[in-house]
Order: C-alpha cells, then structure tokens, then sequence
C-alpha cells in the first residue's frame, strides 16, 4: 500500500477513485506544524543564531499526525501531493520531517487539476521537495512572525489596537487613504444641455458636443441659458460618420481578476467567491464520477496550456465555426505575476455549464459559468460592429446621435451577455435634414467624489502594486474585517476610527510597514529566494535592525491612548476597572492585568411576569433556552426547577405535525445522535417520533 497525503479531506475521494486501490489518500487538514510560542519574546525564532525557527505541532492536529505516522509507517512509500504553490510546498515539508521521511528524495506530485490525466501526469514526473520554495515560506513566516508579535504587542499596549501585520498594514493604508481622498472631495458645479429632437414616432436625446465642436466647461446656470438661448429651433444634420468598432475578448481568470468579475456580476464576496471555487477545484459528483471542474484557483497568470488550447479550439470550431476561432493571447504581465500555475479554466470543454447544472448549487453554477465562458471566449474572435455617428448643428452648437450595430458576434456568442447595442432599426438621416427640437433644457450637476473601494477594487490594487499574492487576498481582508480596523456595508470598504489611529500611527513611526513599495519589494525578495538567487538569513537580517530601531523609537515616542474607566474598583486587588475589547465583544476588566486577571460577570436584567412561582413563592421571569426560545420559569433556578408550561412559546415556524396524544405540536429537535420529532408540551407530554429519511432514486437528478 502507497499513503498519499494532501491538504483536503474533499479531494481525497476523487484521487482515490483515480490511484485505485494500491494507494490510500488521506488529508493533512492544511498545515501540521507552526512556529512555536516559545523562547525569547514567545517567537519561536532564535533571531541570535541565524534566525533559527523552532516549530511545534498544532494542537488541533496532533490526532491527524498520529494517524499519518502509524499509516506511513504500514506503507511501502510516502508520497506528498500537497496544493502546488509556496504554502503547500511548506506543508509537504513538515510532512517530510515529522513522518521521517527524507526531503531530497521522497515524491512530491504536483497536479494543477484534479482530474484523471493530471493525476497520471503527476505519478509520471514525480519530483522531490523544493527547498528554495520552503525557504521563502519559512522567511516569510519568520518576517510575519517578528513584524507580529512585536508590533502587535506595542500597538495593543499603546492604542489598543489588536495587530499589525506586513501585508495587512499596506492593504489598511490604501483604503485609509483613499478615504481621506473622498473625504477631502469638495464637489465643483457643472450643466448639461439636453436637446430632445422626433424622427417620425420616435423620439432621440442628442449628446452635446460643444460650439463648433469644442468642448467647454459649463459651470452655472449663466453659463447654460447663454448656450440654451443660443440654440434654435431645429438642428440640422452636419454630418453622417460611419466606422467600425472591434472588440476583443478578455484574457482567462486570475484569482485577482475572477473575484473583481464575481463581486460585479455576481455580487459575491471575495471570501466566497474563493470558497465556491475551492469546491469546484477540489471536486464534485458528476454523473457518477467525483471530478474536479476547474484548475488551482490561486494564480496570478492568465497562460492555458497547450493541450487545452487545441481541445478547446476543436470545441469552438465543432459548436459555433471555423470563423469564430480566434488566437492565443499573449501572456500579459500583471503588477508582480509570478506565472507558477495557469489560469482559472474548467478541466475540459465538454462539461459546459448546462450540462453539469444539475449537480451544483445555484452559486456554484454562477461562479462556474463565469469561468467557463471567460475562458472560451478568450480563444474566439473578437466582436466587430458597425458605428454610425450622426453630428447636427444649430447656429455653431454641435449634437451627437450615436447608433451601433453588430455585424459579427464574436466571442459574446460564447458569453451571451447583454450589450450597449441600439436594437431597434437604425433611422436613416440624410445631411441637410432638418429637424424640430421638442425640447431643450439645462440639468445642474455636481462632481462626484470618488467611489469608495470594494473588496474587488482592493484586491485589484494589491494585485497591481505587489501587495501579498493570490494565496493572502482573502485572509488579508478578513484580518482587517476581523480587527476592526474596517466596515464593510454591502461590499463597501470603509476604515473605522480605530484603523483610522492604527494607520495613522504606523505611518508616521513605520512608514515601511504600511508603504505599498517596501511590501511589493518584500515579495520580490521572497521571490528571489524561491529563484534560487537569494538567502533568507541575508534578508532577514537586513529587515531586523532597522526594524527593532524603529520599534525602541516608537516605544518612547507613541502616545498611550487612556482606558476608558468604569468608575469601579476591582473587587480582588482595588485597582480600577476598565472596558477592555475581547474576541466576544467588549467586557470589564482589571486594569492590572496579567497581575490581577479580574473579570466582571455582567448580571443580565430579569424579565418579571407578575407571576409566583407556585412551589417556592419566588417571582416567575422569562428565559431563553439554547435555540432562543423564551418560556416562563422560576428565578430561584437551580434550586427550584418549576418551569410554567402554560407560558411556554414554541415558534409556529417550527411545527411539523400535531401531537397524537395531546393535541400540542410535534417540532424538529436534535438529539445526540440524530434529530427527532418531540412534543412542544414537553416534559408534561414525552411523546416521540423518528424522522424517516427519504431514500434518493437511483434516476434521480
């Protein structure tokens, strides 16, 4: 037997049909291993000694390691098949020292696509452990560790804010930024001058060009009556211009570029856009066989490869016409693409979105279609259409009538989206016509400010100048969400006025921290260790002086933002009481913690019923039980259990059926193994029932 370890229990099944049964497939669950809390400053690197990391299993993933070290010690040979980028690189190597196997020569597969002929290609060219790539993983662990820990620790102890962090800091000043842009917008007046003129029973708004052509800024009401007064009657046809417009298709999906077309057209977020996609690449049931539908969704390239190129192409030829095949892109560089992986693209042509619907969620399906037909698209001919400019005139104002025409479809026959095409038949004006203005009249506008920045937009940007790769974008926006340094309304990112302080702070003490240029340059390096053509010690070292400089300068020189007091004394060591923030919201703290570790129980208000409870006398007040249903009991619980079940509400949503033996309601509860149906009248009425589970057809969808 041959043990192959990946990162997701998900594709465990579909590799497994694909290995048979020499082979067993089973799931780190992600990384086993991290840098331990121990040592000098709890960092787990020995900064004296060349960086030194000392790693320690996670909690939570000691029982999977002890599963895989008995199952590789019955197995006749390890093979680590971890996701192919730098973070799984890192993992097949934590793999390979805490299972003893030897790194410069045990098997790492690499498969791009989980499907049957990337599997046999991986068995095929079997390689070993990149070292390089686990070296600049380690680095950047080192560095996040470090920046971490130690800013963290001086920005919750200053301001009270909950970390800081390489990547997630740059991310923070550009929103911030643009914010202060938006805020410092001051909205400036302009005019339109609208012109509606009837060509038979229709009627045409004309765009404004200017006099004689030349456009002018019309800033007030003055401004607009002078040209409106100017303006006859009736407009003349100066001109009919007629040219062609060809369009091409876009390049196949980034990470970046896929979750900015999700968030548009689909309106997802980019944490789920990132968590339908994992779903497509790790794989699905289809008609009868798991298989993944697209390719590794963390990539910053837009290359397919050649076998899908010319697979493709006989698709396109075979379903829409020879004329309709178009070239091969060139690959485009985009801010610091690094082109490990190829593009997001489905795993064959054949499974087009109609015909795999069936068998994926409704998001699934929108995520997947999208990919599908980008990627189509993006090998056909670009779309031509016909452009038909009619200019009129009136006393030297200029008025434009546009008209588009589609005379080849292109690729939008693939994509089918709707387009800006006029779809009515085409007027024919002649020049010298003449024609009767119906209306004519100024519109006030003010500029507008920027628009703020979506999740899509920052994912863009960080793409753009470097910051983090495809593997962070979403964790980075999390982070910030999780810290509340941002708001996020409807995919809207704002910064709070807590992100405002923390940027605001690391800007002026770190500015390198938060420069968008020093992260790109930090990535670049990380990079240049994967290449071969750098060493983590070297830039390790030349990142901790000046950093820890940096950090004793800030120590003495940062503001300590006071705590908000509670007008109490500590109850323990009479220190005072303060509001503190915690992973489940605000509570009251001591304010010498670690000393003292004092928290305050907040007492919740009791509800009274005007009731006595009828067996100890004390009042009867609402509580909620665990699904936040109110019923009626006795305050002097626990030592009086009396519960008023005249008073107990059960929600009418829940109700599945009436009870046989009393009339109440039967309601899904769960039990410890299985949920069931009870009586709403419970404890007074104990009746029970099982659910029957529905057995699915073998012909069904």
């Amino acid at each position: 037997m041959k043990l192959v370890i990946v990162e997701s229990p998900a594709k465990c099944t579909t590799i497994q049909k694909y290995l048979g049964e020499d082979y067993l497939v089973k799931a780190s669950l992600g990384h086993i291993r991290d840098l331990a809390t121990t040592g000098k400053g709890g960092l787990g690197v020995d900064v004296e000694h060349g960086f030194a990391p000392t790693y320690a299993i996670n909690k939570e993933k000691i029982k999977t390691v002890y599963e895989l070290k008995a199952l590789a010690k019955q197995a006749d040979e390890v093979i680590l098949a971890t996701d192919p980028d730098r973070e799984g690189e890192a993992i097949a190597w934590h793999l390979a020292n805490v299972l003893n196997l030897d790194p410069n020569t045990n098997k790492r597969w690499e498969f791009h696509e989980i499907t049957r002929d990337s599997i046999k290609e991986a068995m095929s060219k079997p390689r070993t452990i990149d070292m390089n790539l686990v070296a600049s993983q380690e680095t950047r662990r080192i560095l996040d560790r470090i920046i971490g820990f130690k800013l963290s620790a001086l920005l919750n102890s200053k301001i009270h804010s909950k970390s800081a962090g390489r990547v997630q800091s740059a991310a923070l000043k550009l929103i911030n930024d643009h914010d202060d842009e938006i805020k410092k917008f001051v909205p400036e007046e302009y005019w339109n001058i609208l012109v509606k003129i009837a060509y038979g029973d229709k009627e045409f708004n004309l765009t404004y060009l200017g006099f004689e052509g030349k456009k002018s800024d019309i800033t007030s009401k003055k401004d607009a009556d002078q040209i409106l007064e100017q303006i006859g009657k009736e407009v003349t046809v100066l001109s009919i211009e007629k040219s062609y417009r060809v369009t091409e298709s876009k390049e196949p999906f980034t990470t970046s570029t896929m979750q900015q077309e999700a968030f548009s057209k689909l309106k997802f977020k980019t944490k789920k856009t990132q968590y339908l996609a994992q779903g497509l690449y790790e794989g699905l049931e289809i008609a009868g066989e798991h298989v993944g539908l697209i390719t590794y969704m963390r990539t910053d390239s837009t290359r397919l490869s050649p076998a899908f190129i010319a697979h493709a192409s006989n698709y396109i030829k075979n379903t829409y016409g020879e004329e309709y095949l178009g070239h091969v892109k060139q690959l485009q560089k985009v801010g610091h693409m690094q082109d490990a992986h190829e593009a997001i693209r489905p795993t064959a042509d054949f499974r087009t979105p109609e015909s795999v619907r069936k068998y994926l969620s409704p998001d699934q399906f929108s995520l997947y279609k999208l990919i599908y037909n980008r990627t189509m698209a993006s090998l056909m001919k670009p779309k031509k259409d016909e452009v038909t400019k009619v200019i009129f005139d009136s006393h030297g104002h200029r008025f434009q009538l546009e008209f588009v025409r589609n005379i080849f479809k292109g690729y939008e026959i693939a994509i089918k989206d709707s387009n800006d095409e006029y779809h009515g038949v085409i007027p024919t004006f002649n020049e010298k016509e003449t024609y009767k203005i119906l209306e004519k009249s100024g519109e006030q506008k003010f500029t507008q400010p920027p628009a703020p920045y979506t999740e899509a937009k920052l994912v863009k940007l960080m793409e753009e100048v470097g910051i983090g790769r495809p593997s962070t974008y979403v964790s980075t926006i999390e982070t910030l969400k999780s810290r509340a340094y941002i708001n996020n309304n409807g995919g809207v990112l704002t910064v709070t006025e807590q992100g405002d302080v923390t940027c605001a702070v690391l800007d002026k003490y770190f500015p390198e921290i938060v420069s968008s240029k020093y992260t790109a340059k930090m990535e670049n390096q990380l990079d240049s260790i994967k290449d071969g053509n750098n060493s983590r010690l070297k830039i390790l070292e030349s990142f901790y002086k000046p950093f820890i400089e940096e950090l004793e300068v800030a120590k003495e020189k940062i503001w300590k933002t006071p705590n908000e007091t509670t007008g109490e004394l500590c109850p323990k060591c009479g220190a005072p009481l303060i509001y503190k923030e915690g992973k489940n919201g605000r509570f009251v703290g001591c304010s010498n913690f670690p000393k003292c570790d004092y928290v305050k129980k907040e007492k919740k208000e009791l509800v009274y019923t005007g009731k006595d409870c009828p067996i100890c006398g004390k009042p009867i007040v609402e509580r909620k039980d665990r699904r936040g249903n109110v019923f009626h009991a006795c305050s002097g619980y626990p030592k009086c259990t009396y519960i008023d079940q005249t008073e107990v509400k059960v929600p009418t949503a829940e109700s599945v059926k009436i009870c046989p033996e009393c009339g109440g309601n039967l309601i899904r509860k769960k039990g410890k193994y299985s949920s069931f149906l009870g009586c709403s009248n419970f404890p007074k009425c104990k009746h029970m029932e099982r659910i029957e589970r529905k057995t699915r057809s073998k012909n069904a969808a």
